[in-house]
Order: C-alpha cells, then structure tokens, then sequence
C-alpha cells in the first residue's frame, strides 16, 4: 500500500542517516586535535584559521581575553570564514591549572604566544629615542613561564604530543637590541626585564630537554603581507645561506609551522626561516624538501645567552 511504502522509504532515509553521522563521527575522531595559542594574534591567526580550513584537523584557538575572543570568532581580515565559537576558548598562560584543563586531549600544541612590546609614550634621554615596554607581560612571564606552562601542561597531558614553538632569530646575539626593549634601571647598575631572546631562548633549550617531540621556527623579520608567494630559506644559528634577506611574511610562518605538522622530518628541528623577495627565486611549495635543505643541521644553544 502507499503507506507502507511511505514508512519504508522513511526507514530507508534514517538508515541513510544513521550512516552518515556514523561516518562522520568516525572523521571526526581521526581528526588531530591542536591547541593554538595566541590565535588572536597576527601569526597565531593565521596558523589557527589554515588548519581550520585543513581536512584531518580540529583546531583550538586561545585568546587572552573576551575581547580578544570576539573579536576572532567575528574576524579581524586576516581571514572571512566562519569559526565556530566552541573552538575558540580564553586562556591565560600563566595560570597553570587552566593551561593543563585546555591541554587534556589534545594531539599538538602551536605556541605562538609571546611577550609584546610597545612604546610607553616616554623618550630616552641618552638616546632620543622612544622608549618600549611590555604593558601585558614582560618576556620572563610570557616568554619562559607561561610556556613552561605549556610544555609542562602537553607532556603531563600526552607524552607524546608534538609542540611546535614559534620564536624568533636572533637569540644567538646576547647584545641584539630586541633584549633591550622593556629594561628599566636598578640599583647597582643593573637591569630589570627586557632580554626576551634568552627568555625565548630558556623555554627553547627548556622543551628540547623535555623529551616531547618538538620543531622550533625562528622566523626573521615578520611582514603583513601575503604568504605563499616566496622562496622560503632555512638556516641555522642566524645564518641562512641563499639571501641576504632576513625577513618573510606572517602567512609564511604560519605554513612553515602547519608544515611542521605534517611532516615527520621537521620534529626534533630548530632552525632559522626567512624569504627571499618577491620574483627572486621559485616560490616554496615542496616544504620536505625545504627542512631537507638543512642538511641535517640544529640551532646550537651553545651559542648566545639564555636566561
């Protein structure tokens, strides 16, 4: 009769149904899943919105604040698709407890977290020059601690998680001026605060002893401008043979960094990245071949200071 084909076809669609959430429930248990810290940032965006867009991961966005948060799940123009609220989360590196609460079941960690400086509306006098502090944290708490934190929080969460830890160069040179910014004068003739590069540089050497796998990328000068449109060059300890470039887009980071979880070769790696311009050379799209091009070579934390 009518009805019973009616009810069979209506059994037939919600066997359909049940397949399908079936299936997809199993896509979405294979999906890795990665926290990406300072997702409200310029680089952490970026890496946090590619792997959104990538099959196979389930990304987690941290921000510092509500704000910060809205603002992300909102976009800033950095990128137009949609971010589901549910992953995107607030969470202050610093507080350990919390830290380990995001941590829990989680494949991966970006760290794109960093102390940030900015001017403080005083002028040396020695110099003439504006002077800069670091209004949200200064490196030793960003830096060092609350990466501690994150390192600490992913090997007690997963042994075998994966960190992938975004710095910066430079941390062979302790008289680079980026150590400069934030100090302020003490008694004796000393300083206070400042000297990010060995504070980067202490969490570095701190999850390379921590026996988790790990990459480290110590990107060059960073620029707001398109990624995927350069040749990328990696080097060691501040020195990158091929280009007397030392800079590269955000956007390029951030595939450096995806790459890296994608890609075997690049755990148990700390290097230096930056790009050549524009029209020089070939764009990098093979980026096993790029870690390749180290030829084996770490960044020697003999080299330099550290905190």
């Amino acid at each position: 009769t009518t009805k019973e084909k009616i009810i069979s076809t209506m059994k037939k669609w919600i066997l359909a149904f049940s397949l399908l959430a079936s299936s997809s429930s199993s896509l979405s248990m294979a999906d890795r899943r990665v926290l990406v810290t300072g997702a409200g940032g310029q680089t952490g965006q970026l890496a946090f919105r590619s792997l959104l867009a990538k099959p196979g991961f389930y990304p987690i966005g941290t921000t510092r604040n509500d704000e910060s948060k809205k603002a992300l799940i909102e976009g800033d123009g950095l990128g137009s698709q949609a971010i589901p609220e549910e992953q995107v989360v607030v969470l202050d590196i610093t507080d350990r407890d919390s830290v380990e609460e995001k941590m829990k079941g989680c494949d991966a960690v970006l760290i794109c977290t960093s102390a940030k400086p900015a001017p403080t509306g005083e002028v040396d006098e020695s110099t003439g020059r504006p002077t800069f502090g670091f209004p949200r944290g200064q490196p030793e708490l960003v830096d060092w601690e609350g990466q501690r934190n994150l390192i600490d929080a992913a090997k007690k969460a997963n042994p075998g998680m994966h960190v992938i830890l975004c710095s910066s160069m430079g941390g062979t040179n302790p008289n680079n001026p980026l150590n400069n910014l934030g100090k302020t004068p003490a008694e004796g003739g000393k300083t206070t605060g400042g000297d990010i590069l060995k504070w980067k540089r202490k969490a570095e050497k701190y999850l390379m002893d921590s026996g988790l796998p790990y990459t480290i990328v110590h990107p060059g000068g960073l620029l707001n401008e398109p990624g995927g449109e350069r040749e990328l060059c990696v080097g060691v300890d501040d020195v990158i043979p091929g280009t007397s470039n030392n800079s590269l887009p955000r956007a390029d980071v951030a595939r450096v960094m995806v790459a890296s979880l994608e890609n075997d070769k690049y755990r148990g790696r700390s290097f230096d990245v930056v790009s050549k311009p524009v029209g020089e050379g070939r764009v990098t799209e093979d980026f096993s071949k790029l870690v390749d091009s180290l030829g084996g070579k770490n960044c020697d934390y003999s080299l330099g200071e550290i905190a």
